[in-house]
Protein backbone atom coordinates (compact mmCIF):
# COMPACT_ATOMS: atom_id res chain seq x y z
CA UNK A 1 0.00 0.00 0.00
CA UNK A 2 2.78 3.01 1.18
CA UNK A 3 6.10 2.07 1.10
CA UNK A 4 9.21 3.63 2.01
CA UNK A 5 13.09 2.73 2.73
CA UNK A 6 12.67 0.39 6.02
CA UNK A 7 8.51 -0.37 5.85
CA UNK A 8 5.61 -0.97 3.99
CA UNK A 9 2.14 0.01 5.83
CA UNK A 10 -0.42 -2.60 4.19
CA UNK A 11 -4.14 -3.31 4.93
CA UNK A 12 -5.03 -5.09 8.18
CA UNK A 13 -5.88 -9.01 7.24
CA UNK A 14 -6.86 -11.38 9.52
CA UNK A 15 -3.98 -13.37 9.78
CA UNK A 16 -2.22 -10.17 11.66
CA UNK A 17 -4.32 -11.00 14.95
CA UNK A 18 -1.50 -14.07 15.52
CA UNK A 19 0.70 -11.17 15.82
CA UNK A 20 -1.70 -8.64 17.88
CA UNK A 21 -2.30 -11.32 20.87
CA UNK A 22 1.62 -11.72 21.44
CA UNK A 23 2.21 -8.14 21.11
CA UNK A 24 -0.35 -7.39 23.86
CA UNK A 25 0.29 -10.09 25.61
CA UNK A 26 4.57 -9.24 26.13
CA UNK A 27 5.15 -6.61 29.06
CA UNK A 28 7.39 -4.50 27.46
CA UNK A 29 5.50 -3.71 24.49
CA UNK A 30 2.70 -3.48 26.82
CA UNK A 31 4.78 -1.12 28.93
CA UNK A 32 6.49 1.24 26.21
CA UNK A 33 3.01 1.44 23.77
CA UNK A 34 0.24 2.55 26.85
CA UNK A 35 2.10 3.06 29.60
CA UNK A 36 1.16 -0.43 31.20
CA UNK A 37 -2.47 0.05 30.34
CA UNK A 38 -4.42 -3.14 31.26
CA UNK A 39 -7.04 -2.18 28.54
CA UNK A 40 -4.24 -3.04 26.00
CA UNK A 41 -3.13 -6.46 27.62
CA UNK A 42 -3.19 -9.06 28.99
CA UNK A 43 -5.63 -10.26 26.79
CA UNK A 44 -7.14 -13.22 25.04
CA UNK A 45 -7.09 -14.41 21.92
CA UNK A 46 -10.76 -14.34 21.62
CA UNK A 47 -10.82 -10.59 23.29
CA UNK A 48 -8.33 -10.01 19.92
CA UNK A 49 -10.51 -11.67 17.91
CA UNK A 50 -13.39 -10.14 18.68
CA UNK A 51 -11.65 -6.83 18.23
CA UNK A 52 -10.24 -7.80 15.18
CA UNK A 53 -13.73 -8.41 13.90
CA UNK A 54 -14.40 -4.67 14.64
CA UNK A 55 -10.76 -3.64 12.78
CA UNK A 56 -11.62 -5.28 9.95
CA UNK A 57 -14.83 -3.82 9.12
CA UNK A 58 -13.76 0.17 9.91
CA UNK A 59 -14.47 2.54 7.36
CA UNK A 60 -11.47 4.12 6.58
CA UNK A 61 -12.91 7.65 5.92
CA UNK A 62 -13.03 7.61 9.85
CA UNK A 63 -10.87 5.44 10.64
CA UNK A 64 -8.47 2.44 9.83
CA UNK A 65 -5.79 -0.16 11.13
CA UNK A 66 -2.99 -0.68 8.71
CA UNK A 67 0.39 -3.31 9.30
CA UNK A 68 3.51 -2.53 9.43
CA UNK A 69 6.12 -4.90 7.66
CA UNK A 70 9.88 -4.86 7.74
CA UNK A 71 11.02 -4.37 3.80
CA UNK A 72 14.07 -6.11 4.13
CA UNK A 73 12.16 -9.46 5.50
CA UNK A 74 8.80 -8.73 4.98
CA UNK A 75 8.54 -9.59 8.78
CA UNK A 76 5.13 -8.14 10.26
CA UNK A 77 6.67 -6.02 13.29
CA UNK A 78 4.03 -3.62 14.01
CA UNK A 79 0.78 -1.90 13.54
CA UNK A 80 -0.85 2.17 12.63
CA UNK A 81 -3.80 3.88 12.88
CA UNK A 82 -5.59 6.72 12.62
CA UNK A 83 -9.23 7.56 14.32
CA UNK A 84 -11.57 10.01 15.15
CA UNK A 85 -10.99 10.89 11.65
CA UNK A 86 -13.22 14.57 11.14
CA UNK A 87 -13.43 16.11 7.78
CA UNK A 88 -15.84 19.04 9.29
CA UNK A 89 -12.87 19.75 12.00
CA UNK A 90 -9.80 18.47 9.29
CA UNK A 91 -8.03 16.53 11.73
CA UNK A 92 -7.39 12.67 13.17
CA UNK A 93 -5.62 11.09 15.73
CA UNK A 94 -2.66 8.30 15.41
CA UNK A 95 -1.43 6.04 16.95
CA UNK A 96 1.83 3.33 15.73
CA UNK A 97 3.05 0.41 17.71
CA UNK A 98 6.09 -1.65 17.12
CA UNK A 99 5.47 -5.37 18.50
CA UNK A 100 8.54 -6.40 17.63
CA UNK A 101 11.26 -5.27 19.78
CA UNK A 102 14.16 -6.16 17.84
CA UNK A 103 12.70 -3.52 15.67
CA UNK A 104 12.61 -0.76 18.40
CA UNK A 105 14.87 2.09 17.95
CA UNK A 106 15.68 1.68 14.62
CA UNK A 107 13.87 3.96 12.72
CA UNK A 108 10.52 1.47 11.43
CA UNK A 109 7.84 3.46 13.30
CA UNK A 110 9.41 6.83 12.66
CA UNK A 111 8.93 6.06 8.79
CA UNK A 112 5.46 4.36 9.44
CA UNK A 113 4.18 7.24 11.44
CA UNK A 114 5.64 9.87 8.01
CA UNK A 115 3.94 7.26 5.49
CA UNK A 116 0.91 7.46 7.70
CA UNK A 117 1.15 11.37 8.04
CA UNK A 118 1.80 11.35 4.29
CA UNK A 119 -1.19 9.79 3.09
CA UNK A 120 -3.39 11.59 5.86
CA UNK A 121 -2.67 14.91 4.51
CA UNK A 122 -2.51 14.18 0.87
CA UNK A 123 -5.86 11.77 0.30
CA UNK A 124 -8.00 13.82 3.10
CA UNK A 125 -6.59 16.94 2.77
CA UNK A 126 -6.68 17.59 6.93
CA UNK A 127 -5.41 20.36 8.48
CA UNK A 128 -4.10 18.85 11.89
CA UNK A 129 -3.02 15.51 13.24
CA UNK A 130 -2.22 14.36 16.66
CA UNK A 131 -0.84 12.06 18.99
CA UNK A 132 -0.18 11.15 22.19
CA UNK A 133 2.09 9.35 24.66
CA UNK A 134 3.43 8.84 27.97
CA UNK A 135 6.21 11.42 29.50
CA UNK A 136 8.07 8.00 30.61
CA UNK A 137 8.34 6.59 27.11
CA UNK A 138 11.32 8.86 25.61
CA UNK A 139 11.88 7.60 22.64
CA UNK A 140 8.50 8.12 21.16
CA UNK A 141 8.71 11.67 22.76
CA UNK A 142 11.90 12.19 21.19
CA UNK A 143 10.59 10.66 17.45
CA UNK A 144 7.41 12.00 17.39
CA UNK A 145 9.57 15.90 17.73
CA UNK A 146 11.78 14.51 14.98
CA UNK A 147 9.03 14.15 12.29
CA UNK A 148 7.73 17.79 13.44
CA UNK A 149 5.53 17.04 15.84
CA UNK A 150 5.02 19.49 18.46
CA UNK A 151 4.15 19.27 22.19
CA UNK A 152 0.54 20.83 22.53
CA UNK A 153 -0.31 19.80 26.06
CA UNK A 154 0.42 17.73 28.89
CA UNK A 155 -2.57 16.48 31.44
CA UNK A 156 -0.07 16.38 34.45
CA UNK A 157 0.30 13.06 36.24
CA UNK A 158 -2.55 10.98 34.44
CA UNK A 159 -0.42 7.78 33.86
CA UNK A 160 0.59 5.47 36.77
CA UNK A 161 2.68 2.76 36.09
CA UNK A 162 4.71 0.90 38.78
CA UNK A 163 3.32 3.16 41.66
CA UNK A 164 4.93 6.51 40.11
CA UNK A 165 3.13 8.93 38.01
CA UNK A 166 3.83 10.32 34.64
CA UNK A 167 2.61 13.13 32.19
CA UNK A 168 -0.20 12.12 29.37
CA UNK A 169 1.77 14.59 26.28
CA UNK A 170 -0.12 15.80 23.47
CA UNK A 171 1.21 16.73 20.20
CA UNK A 172 -0.11 17.85 17.46
CA UNK A 173 0.99 19.02 13.64
CA UNK A 174 -0.35 21.58 11.03
CA UNK A 175 -0.36 20.87 7.29
CA UNK A 176 1.42 23.55 6.63
CA UNK A 177 4.08 22.53 9.06
CA UNK A 178 4.67 18.96 6.84
CA UNK A 179 6.54 19.50 3.96
CA UNK A 180 6.35 16.53 1.53
CA UNK A 181 8.99 14.00 2.01
CA UNK A 182 8.22 11.48 0.29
Amino acid sequence: MFEGKLVRLRALRSEDAQHHLRWRNDPEVVRWATAGDPGFGPVTAEAVALGFDTMLRLNPRESAVLTVEDLAGGQVIGMVDYRDLDPYAGAATLGVTIGEREFWGRGHGSEAVRLLVDHLFGAYGLLRLELDTWSGNERAVRAFTRLGFREEGRRRKAVLLDGKRYDSVLFGMLREEWPSRG
